[in-house]
């Protein structure tokens, strides 16, 4: 390590550099240990190496690695790239360019230790380079394959550093090789302490190899060892890993496999018995391992070592664990930062899993709310609300083949999204559903061969693979809180769209006409009718709004999920438990269902990460059991719902 240390200090300068020699001069005086070194000849050549200040030094180290260094036959060093029989050579000191036959040459081959030490000392050399991609890469390679050699360096190397980031990351790495190599107790517990804030894999990889243990085993518990804790046989670890620690450490004899005992039976039957033993009784394990024990008494097989004498063995001994560590301040340090550490995690694991849950909840509430519109006005189970948002997504879809902006094409397929599937809504209200009110079960079935047309009709027109609605570059990747929470910017814009929805929704409903007709319908339909309110108009206007709003979460919908004939019937079920859940008809019903159902499917898919499936049958059994409860749901509707 003192040899590294050295040659990063002499890159800065702290040493004056040997002027007057050349590289290849340095080479000649150690040409045997550059022609073939050894691991432990290498850094002489390397102290001088760095001691020289020479510029070309980090280029020779870097080529010596990759075995491009050659050596001619009057000793001089080149470094070559091969072309056929020629080498094509440069200079060592001038860079100068010629060419020779490759048979007056030999090319250096360092083996892979010497190799690994080259690397070593070249990461100093890079860590001050001035192209920061070298330095990047020089920390990197730190961070691959941390060492305590590389802790002085990379602490000398932070003052100097010019980019922020590089700079925070090798304050970042620099603590983790502290925790691990720094040379007093103060300096390790000081950088283990400053790991506890840390919520990174690498922090925690740092503390846990810090708190590393192995088992071990006395009569009597140590006190000239760092013990983890006890270990209980049958509890902490089972009994035959006990007895396999005891057999390992040569305190016990091995137990006798079953196998082992029926050969040694079947070797040594005599006038069909085995000692005193007939054969017809050996069926039982008893009877075996007396006969087996017998054969032991004479000499003739090893003895028998039974389950009582395991169990014997194993109550003699105390099993622990030990850190591997031996200072007990430090494991109790990282102990403690680890702990920290976890609860930090705990904590962001949660804020992520409700980030999630949040997100979910808005394109539930998005693929509801027209849903609710039409279901709460009109008490019509349209099972082809899943269509209209296929419709939306395939829109936006079409945009994007005239419009090569993403992002333009986005701005103009929500509203053309909300046109064409309002369209689509009022000529469906107009031809089927106007003439089946109140008759639920026909409207059911009718929406449903509606449903089922019309994907039809989207794969006779787009095919049956998944098209691509790409979302602008500026929705790309994800905001980043820390290693364990984060959140894609496409849910992000998603969770914004359903915030816009819902303010848009209520003024909608709140402050226009068309809202007050919308209510009034809603609440008492004869008595709208009676004020010169057109119920019927009101149906087709309020259908026409609750579709194009399916059509603008297809579009938002489309932008991380597959655009199929088939993604409507994905969000239909989860729609109409949003609906139902919250309260028809009710715009703060529909987003406390969209909530209650988001949050509820992601805490069940945590408890059971490994069946989605299964989280959705448990959601629809939760959702059944509270509409008995609360059957006209979280936001009860005033007027006709009350009264129905």
């Amino acid at each position: 390590m003192h040899r590294l240390i050295l040659a990063f200090a002499l890159l800065l300068g702290l040493t004056p550099a040997v002027s007057a020699q050349t590289l290849q001069d340095i080479l000649q005086t150690h040409a045997d240990e550059v022609a073939k070194p050894g691991r432990r000849t290498v850094g002489v050549v390397l102290d001088d190496l760095a001691a020289s200040g020479l510029p070309g030094v980090a280029v020779f180290l870097e080529k010596w690695q990759d075995k491009s260094v050659w050596q001619r036959d009057d000793g001089q060093f080149f470094i070559a790239a091969e072309q056929a029989d020629t080498l094509q050579l440069t200079d060592i000191d001038s860079g100068e360019e010629t060419s020779a036959a490759k048979d007056t040459f030999t090319q250096l081959k360092p083996n892979g230790g010497v190799r690994r030490v080259i690397a070593t000392a070249l990461v100093q050399f890079q860590l001050m380079d001035p192209d920061v991609e070298r330095r990047t890469t020089a920390v990197a390679s730190i961070a691959r394959r941390p060492d305590a050699s590389q802790l002085g360096p990379l602490l000398g190397a932070i003052d100097g550093e010019t980019d922020a980031a590089l700079k925070a990351r090798k304050i970042q790495l620099a603590n983790f090789l502290s925790a691990s190599f720094a040379e007093n107790t103060e300096d390790r517990i000081a950088a283990i302490n400053s790991l506890s804030t840390d919520t990174s894999v690498e922090a925690r990889a740092v503390l846990n190899q810090i708190l590393t243990t192995s088992p071990g085993l006395a009569t009597s518990l140590p006190t000239d060892q760092n013990v983890a804790g006890v270990l209980t046989p049958g509890e902490d670890m089972t009994r035959d890993e006990a007895y396999r620690l005891l057999v390992e450490a040569e305190l016990a004899a091995p137990r006798t496999p079953p196998d082992v005992i029926r050969a040694a039976l079947e070797a040594n039957v005599v006038d069909g018995r085995v000692g005193n033993i007939p054969v017809a009784q050996l069926g039982s394990t008893a009877n075996r391992e007396r006969a087996y024990a017998q054969l032991a008494a004479v000499g003739t097989v090893a003895p028998l070592v039974t389950q009582s004498d395991r169990n014997a063995a194993i109550d003699e001994f105390i099993f622990f664990e030990t850190y591997d560590e031996e200072d007990k301040a430090i494991t109790q340090a990282a102990a403690a930062a680890l702990g920290a550490v976890e609860n930090r995690v705990a904590a962001g694991q949660t804020i992520d899993l409700a980030l999630d849950a949040l997100s979910l909840a808005s394109i539930y509430f998005l693929a509801a709310i027209g849903l609710a519109i039409t279901f709460g006005v009109m008490r019509v189970i349209n099972m082809a609300h899943g269509e209209f948002i296929m419709m939306g997504a395939y829109t936006g879809y079409v945009v994007q083949l005239f419009v090569p902006s993403y992002t333009a094409s986005i701005i103009i397929a929500l509203p053309l999204a909300f046109a064409v599937t309002f369209g689509a809504g009022v000529v469906m209200e107009r031809l089927v559903i106007r003439h089946l009110y109140h008759r639920p079960l026909e409207t059911l079935l009718a929406t449903f061969g509606i449903s089922i047309a019309l994907q039809q009709l989207a794969k006779n027109i787009f095919g049956t693979q998944a098209r691509p609605l790409t979302s602008p570059e500026w929705l790309d990747g994800a905001l980043v809180f820390s290693d364990v929470v984060q959140i894609s910017y496409i849910r992000i814009a998603i969770f914004v769209l359903a915030l816009i929805f819902l303010g848009l929704i209520l003024y909608v409903l709140k402050r226009t006409r068309l809202g007050l007709e919308v209510r009034a319908v809603t609440q008492n339909p004869g008595m709208a009718a009676s004020m010169g309110i057109n119920p019927d108009r009101i149906n087709m206007l309020t259908f026409g709004l609750g579709s194009g709003i399916a059509g603008i979460a297809g579009v938002a919908i489309g932008l991380y999920a597959k655009v199929t004939s088939e993604m409507g019937a994905d969000y239909i079920v989860q729609s109409f438990m949003t609906v139902v859940v919250g309260g028809v008809g009710n715009v703060w019903g529909t987003l406390a269902g969209a909530s209650l159902i988001g949050f509820l499917q992601k805490g069940i898919e945590w408890l059971n990460p490994s069946n989605t499936l299964a989280a959705q049958t448990y959601m629809i059994l939760f959702i059944i059991l509270f509409i008995q409860f609360r059957p006209k749901g979280i936001v009860a509707l005033k007027g006709r719902a009350a009264a129905d």
